[in-house]
């Protein structure tokens, strides 16, 4: 599903308007491996080459798609437990290896993790529900949620719409500039968080392990 090019996008939106971008986004923030960040950027990019779409409309739309659908996992995840992910979540792509990590950093920095969780794509589809399992305070949940929400739908709304309306002004070595800059950062990002992967969940596992012995004892 992340594989969706520019013209299905265009498609998505000209036959469902704003409704597909709602709840493709919706559902991912429920923790549905679906391309919301995708459609989020594709539909800025549309709206950036033709402005056939008021991006204000686009950022408001993803921010409430973005709000409500983490907060139905976080209820999900409220209502069911740990247990219940522990025993179905392959279904959804949440190992116990994914389960222990979520627990660590829920345990480590709470809301902040729901907050940041935003921008990073393994944790946008899984920290509402993570967030309502390990039992984080649900007007805490809101604030942080809100918050990221709005945050990150401006951020990747806007930022891809600008680079969109602007890029015929960059010329020449500026152009050129611009695309390694881009690159170098995305190639650099995902060597750092590969690097850091195996460790975090380590980790993760040893401090989950330690918390369950400390409760045994």
């Amino acid at each position: 599903m992340h594989l969706i090019d520019q013209d299905q996008i265009v498609q998505l939106l000209l036959v469902y308007g704003y409704w597909a971008l709602f709840l493709v986004i919706a559902l991912e923030c429920c923790g549905l491996p679906l391309p919301g960040e995708t459609l989020l950027i594709g539909a800025a990019i549309y709206a950036g080459q033709t402005h056939a779409l008021p991006i204000v409309a686009i950022v408001l739309v993803a921010a409430a798609g973005a709000i409500l659908g983490d907060n139905l996992g976080f209820w999900i995840g409220r209502t069911y437990g740990t247990a219940y992910l522990a025993r179905r979540g392959r279904w959804f792509g949440l190992t116990p290896d994914r389960l222990a990590l979520g627990e660590y950093l829920f345990m480590r920095w709470g809301g902040w993790v729901v907050f940041f969780g935003r921008f990073v794509t393994l944790l946008r589809i899984f920290s509402a529900v993570l967030a309502g399992a390990n039992r984080l305070e649900p007007k805490k949940f809101f604030l942080f949620n809100a918050a990221g929400g709005l945050l990150w739908a401006a951020s990747f709304g806007f930022g891809a719409y600008a680079l969109t309306s602007n890029f015929h002004r960059l010329e020449g070595p500026y152009a050129a500039f611009a695309f390694f800059a881009l690159t170098g950062g995305l190639i650099f990002a995902f060597v750092h968080f590969k690097r850091n992967e195996a460790r975090l969940l380590r980790d993760a596992l040893a401090a989950v392990a330690a918390r369950d012995a400390a409760r045994s004892a």
